[in-house]
């Protein structure tokens, strides 16, 4: 079985979750838009049924799926080892993976708390603000709340003794908070140690060094993580 993950090309954003999860467990994919461009993917979404509104969208051979929540919790139902056996951990799993992506949406709107459609140099002081308010709010609540998970936890991982897609997305998260604010998540870092140390676990796992040292993995830049040292402070 072979599946074509869709995604803007030159960037990791939310597909490089869906990535994570590929790489991770060994499952054959294709990345259409690395070899086809945004055209190939604007006619892919012509094509599909739904259609979806937006990457990523994964085409399985059978159906395409869009929304990156989706694609995972359907990856998991599909294939052993990304979240727990059962509906109870599958459940699990995407909430944790739920509110991982809220506070990705957060993180995007800091450099474009106004519209999507206008640049950041648009909206410098709107984003100062808002900025503030996530280095000194929301990033200690959403990361204070995965450091209360992981205490809570039977394991070193979001559910026991086994990572699950959850875990790979909040290492993704972390790792792209290091770049676009590496003044506040080293002061942050000190507050959630199990944190940062699944962000270490997930990037020490024998089945991602390869896609890590290729250039499969999409540098930051301008996507959703992006490093602004204007907006960034202890």
């Amino acid at each position: 079985m072979s599946y074509t993950l869709w995604y803007w090309p030159g960037i990791p954003g939310r597909g490089e979750f869906i990535r994570l999860a590929l790489e991770a467990s060994g499952i054959a994919y294709r990345d259409g838009a690395a070899e086809g461009g945004r055209d190939a993917i604007l006619e892919a979404l012509e094509a599909a049924e739904g259609p979806p509104l937006a990457p990523p969208f994964l085409d399985t051979g059978d159906s395409v799926i869009a929304q990156t929540a989706a694609i995972l919790d359907w990856l998991a139902r599909a294939h052993d080892g990304l979240a727990p056996p059962g509906e109870a951990g599958r459940s699990r799993a995407l909430q944790h993976q739920l509110t991982i992506l809220d506070a990705l949406d957060e993180v995007h709107e800091v450099h474009h708390p106004i519209a999507g459609s206008l640049y950041y140099e648009d909206q410098k002081d709107e984003a100062a603000r808002r900025a503030h308010f996530l280095r000194t709010e929301r990033l200690p609540r959403f990361l204070g709340h995965f450091e209360a998970v992981l205490a809570r936890s039977d394991g070193e991982w979001l559910l026991g003794d086994s990572w699950c897609h959850a875990d790979l997305s909040l290492f993704q998260l972390v790792d792209g908070l290091l770049y676009a604010f590496p003044l506040r998540m080293t002061a942050l870092a000190v507050n959630v140690p199990k944190v940062m140390a699944l962000h270490g676990r997930v990037r020490a796992l024998p089945a991602l060094q390869a896609y890590f040292e290729s250039g499969r993995r999409q540098p930051y830049g301008d996507g959703i993580f992006r490093h602004y040292p204007e907006l960034d402070a202890v």
